[in-house]
């Protein structure tokens, strides 16, 4: 009786404590050779009288799972996680798991062919799948990217570029590691170290640049192989309190005015739209008329509207922008269309909110040179603003606080995604012979190991927005402007710029961070024997032979003829 009554009160003891909520918290440490990766910022042997370095290390994670010692399965459904090195993403969060002891953990580095094949469009701005944030998903046709690994290769005779993306089914990784971690006590951490050098070390790079890990391609099997034994544990502490960390959350205030629904594609990501001011009538037509008033300018001269026209996608037709006493600028005016998705403004990246990108430029003083208690003056003796404010904010207070968040309203409400493109999408029209030839080309990439023999645009402008919304050097010859490293002071960004939507592309030429190229088939003539060597050059160019992607005339005119198709009727005219 005794033993029995000791068994049945260690089984309910067991079921008592896997009730018990705990968790886990997964750091992910990228090594070379046992030290830290910095990413761009060294170069590490990679084999015989070869090395390398790493520039973006990025890769989705789904599937956890914990194996007691009763061995009994744990999961956690419907859980996804990214880790992106570049941007710091490198920890796991595993919470409400049982209080009990495991002998095992595992994971999945990629996704089901359910979740891979699903929408993308409907993971929110926050969420993992989330296409904008994790920059691994290019083309709604096809899934997901599972890891990418990309950076630069040099011998003592050559130099180039990798762009390692694992992709579909047979690519997804199952990573299993035997532990002893205790959570009956206390939640935990878990340190594990992810061995790069294991993965990429004696890579052929000059005969194999490039993957996207479709099926039977042996180099994408290989790197699956490789990767599946380059984890390890480190070190598990126990006792771990620092779980996750509090994030300072915007709150919304009390509403005022009618809400404004924002009009965007099925196919569009969920935008992160604002908290604390949601989008709303009275203040889009507030930001459009402060939009196109000249009073926001030191002596009443220009608006915003003179230099970001809507015939141009709220662009110009100039090489450079012109300000205030006609002054020229130093860059391209942009374009102002579906901003919503974008979280960095300018073309260094230098605002993290439109609100704040708009008192910039009223600021600047080659641009429109205000002081903004003036403007707030101004704008308060106007006899109409006042009571426009009220009917914005809720009361007739004009502060250059409440001045960008009605412009930053206006532009978030400007949309496009009504093109030709997306009405042969949905299957209203059908897209030209050539235009349709300019599709292929522009979303496959140039391979010719796998024989691909595309123009591999996708890579930088994938997606419904036709943007990743980063920052790319794309190969320019360098001159004093130095685009994001100006911000980050990173050599590792010199000639990195924000890579525009290719959205209306043909209302918003010249191209380019200075309007170089006046035309689109000179932007494609830099891509095909144009592209300058440097250290920051975007792998997925660097990856192809000198002098850039080999395209014929006739692949040019159809990108060129693909292109045009994405312009929206409603910005080839004023409004």
């Amino acid at each position: 009786y005794r033993t029995m009554i000791a068994r049945y009160l260690g089984i309910a003891s067991w079921l008592l404590s896997s009730l018990q909520a705990a968790n886990l918290t997964i750091e992910i440490q990228h090594l070379w050779e046992m030290q830290p990766v910095a990413l761009s910022a060294s170069w590490q042997p990679a084999g015989k009288d070869s090395s390398l370095s790493l520039s973006r290390v990025a890769y989705l994670i789904s599937e956890p799972l914990l194996i007691d010692t009763k061995g009994i399965r744990h999961t956690l459904p419907d859980w996804y996680a990214l880790v992106d090195l570049g941007r710091r993403r490198t920890s796991l969060n595993l919470e409400n798991l049982p209080a009990v002891e495991f002998t095992a953990v595992e994971f999945s580095i990629g996704l089901n062919p359910k979740i891979n094949k699903s929408d993308p469009a409907k993971f929110g701005p926050e969420h993992p799948l989330n296409p904008i944030l994790n920059k691994l998903h290019w083309n709604w046709q096809d899934g997901y990217i599972f890891l990418a690994l990309e950076g630069h290769w040099m011998t003592a005779e050559k130099e180039g570029g990798y762009s390692y993306h694992l992709g579909n089914e047979p690519h997804r990784m199952r990573i299993r590691l035997p532990l002893s971690l205790d959570l009956s006590k206390d939640n935990a951490q878990l340190v594990l170290n992810f061995y790069l050098d294991r993965v990429l070390q004696d890579i052929p790079f000059e005969q194999a640049s490039s993957t996207h890990g479709r099926p039977g391609d042996p180099l994408a099997q290989s790197l699956k192989n490789k990767i599946e034994r380059a984890f390890e544990i480190k070190t598990i502490r126990t006792e771990y309190h620092d779980f996750s960390v509090t994030e300072e959350i915007q709150k919304p205030r009390p509403f005022v005015g009618k809400v404004y629904p924002l009009k965007i594609s099925k196919k569009f990501p969920i935008p992160a739209l604002p908290i604390d001011y949601p989008l709303s009538y009275e203040r889009i037509e507030l930001g459009r008329r402060l939009f196109h008033d000249a009073l926001l300018s030191r002596d009443n001269s220009i608006s915003c509207f003179s230099c970001h026209r809507p015939e141009n996608a709220f662009a110009d037709d100039q090489p450079l922008s012109t300000g205030i006493d006609q002054q020229i600028g130093r860059r391209n005016t942009m374009p102002l269309v579906n901003l919503a998705w974008k979280n960095n403004f300018f073309w260094d990246g230098r605002t993290s909110t439109l609100r704040e990108q708009a008192l910039v430029s009223i600021q600047n003083a080659s641009e429109m040179d205000a002081s903004l208690p003036e403007i707030e003056k101004k704008l308060s003796s106007h006899p109409a603003y006042p009571s426009l404010f009220k009917g914005a904010y809720g009361s007739r207070e004009i502060t250059a606080a409440r001045i960008g968040i009605a412009i930053e309203q206006f532009i978030l409400s400007q949309t496009s995604f009504d093109s030709r493109f997306d009405r042969a999408i949905k299957g209203n029209i059908a897209l030209s012979e050539i235009e349709q030839r300019g599709l292929e080309l522009f979303f496959t990439e140039h391979d010719p190991r796998r024989q691909q023999y595309g123009a591999d645009c996708f890579h930088c402008h994938g997606g419904p927005l036709f943007s990743d919304q980063d920052f790319h050097n794309n190969g320019l010859s360098l001159t004093k402007d130095h685009g994001l490293a100006e911000v980050t002071q990173r050599d590792s960004d010199i000639g990195k710029f924000s890579t525009p939507s290719l959205r209306n592309i043909d209302h918003t030429a010249p191209y380019m961070h200075d309007g170089r190229f006046p035309t689109l088939e000179a932007v494609f003539e830099h891509y095909r024997s144009g592209i300058q060597r440097s250290p920051t050059l975007d792998p997925n160019l660097a990856k192809h032979p000198a002098p850039g992607i080999p395209l014929s005339d006739a692949d040019i005119a159809a990108l060129v003829a693909f292109l045009k198709t994405l312009s929206d009727s409603k910005f080839s005219s004023s409004q």
